[in-house]
């Protein structure tokens, strides 16, 4: 009965974790978005501003604290960080990867339109998958396989049209490094989220959500601290005030936008290595991906894009590959529990045929 309300909290959490990450795929590039098509320009201010509300993190860590200390015997010892030096290491250079990642996204975000850099982005599921099978030796079933194929193609079916959507005064040249730099960064992406789980599996201590959420804000802080030079070098910090000023939407909006933009990305960050703590890098992998056409969707709705059929075929097969995803967990779980129960009553059949010997024995003349 424990074993069963575990597994069931772990769904629970699982699903949690899943609609974080939900806010802050389908949020964060809809608000660096409007940042950028509002009269912003900063790409290193942008990037910045990805891992940039780090401290967050802060608030969950000292509520899971005061409970640590409230629960915990008077003489325990309560520690209010569980990170060894190890996995702080680990999670700093992870960090770094992770700046240099939201470098090469958002200047993506700011030179192509949604639906190509979202075709570009969902090629990262097919790195996760190539990672996740070299660095952590991920097993593929045919519902996860039929998956990655089913998102892929939604996501090449959005590359269909995508030369009408193409921003109006933008060089062939920028256009073309801005296509490159966001495809390498969805498979600096696709290796960052194995990553993550190999530092899990060699971390060498107990994995638990409170760590799980310090390596998270040490993975921000890093990653802060490598825009933050490139921000410096590129005068980005006395900038924003004038760029406040001249903002379409006003200097008040704007200053809502930025922080909004960092709070929102903290919900990717945290529900993207969440649910690699609860499940696996590929699921989240192709929880990023199936809501990718979400996130079309909503640019539709909010910024009035066109919605070619493309996009609803995309949309369609994307859901189709998450069922099938999920159908395929749900069947192998139940598989597991078969196999448990079987191997259960064959100890039974063996413990009892055993005590019956023995009884047959003990009264014979």
């Amino acid at each position: 009965m424990e074993t069963q309300a575990s597994t069931t909290m772990k769904k629970v959490l699982l699903g949690l974790n899943c609609i974080i990450l939900a806010i802050g795929n389908c949020g964060g590039p809809l608000v660096m978005r409007l940042y950028f098509i509002r009269g912003g320009k900063r790409i290193w201010f942008s990037s910045w501003l990805e891992t940039a509300g780090w401290p967050i993190i802060f608030i969950p860590l000292t509520i899971a604290y005061l409970h640590r200390l409230k629960t915990g015997g008077a003489t325990t010892k309560i520690q209010f960080f569980f990170m060894k030096p190890r996995v702080f290491i680990a999670s700093a250079a992870i960090g770094v990867l992770t700046g240099l990642d939201d470098y090469l996204y958002a200047y993506g975000v700011a030179k192509l339109p949604v639906s190509t850099s979202a075709l570009i982005i969902a090629t990262q599921l097919a790195f996760t998958a190539g990672f996740a099978f070299l660095l952590v030796k991920q097993k593929f079933t045919g519902y996860s396989i039929n998956a990655i194929v089913l998102l892929t193609v939604g996501a090449v079916v959005l590359s269909l049209h995508t030369s009408g959507d193409r921003p109006e005064g933008e060089s062939n040249k920028e256009y073309l490094l801005g296509f490159f730099l966001t495809l390498a960064a969805a498979a600096l992406y696709g290796f960052i989220l194995p990553l993550v789980e190999l530092m899990y599996l060699k971390a060498k201590q107990a994995i638990t959500y409170a760590l799980v959420m310090e390596i998270q804000m040490v993975m921000c802080l890093f990653a802060t601290a490598f825009c933050t030079v490139g921000m410096l070098i590129n005068n980005d910090f006395q900038a924003i005030s004038k760029e406040a000023k001249e903002y379409e939407l006003g200097e008040g909006k704007y200053y809502l936008v930025v922080v909004s933009n960092a709070i929102i990305w903290q919900c990717f960050f945290l529900g993207a290595i969440g649910v690699i703590f609860y499940s696996s890098s590929l699921l989240s992998g192709i929880v990023i991906t199936v809501l990718l056409p979400v996130t079309e969707v909503l640019a539709v709705i909010f910024y009035h894009e066109k919605f070619q059929s493309e996009k609803g075929v995309s949309l369609f097969l994307s859901l189709w590959g998450f069922i099938s995803y999920f159908y395929g967990e749900i069947k192998l779980s139940k598989n597991k529990k078969d196999v448990a129960h079987d191997s259960n009553q064959t100890e039974l059949t063996r413990t009892r045929d055993t005590s019956q010997t023995e009884l047959t024995l003990t009264v014979a003349p």
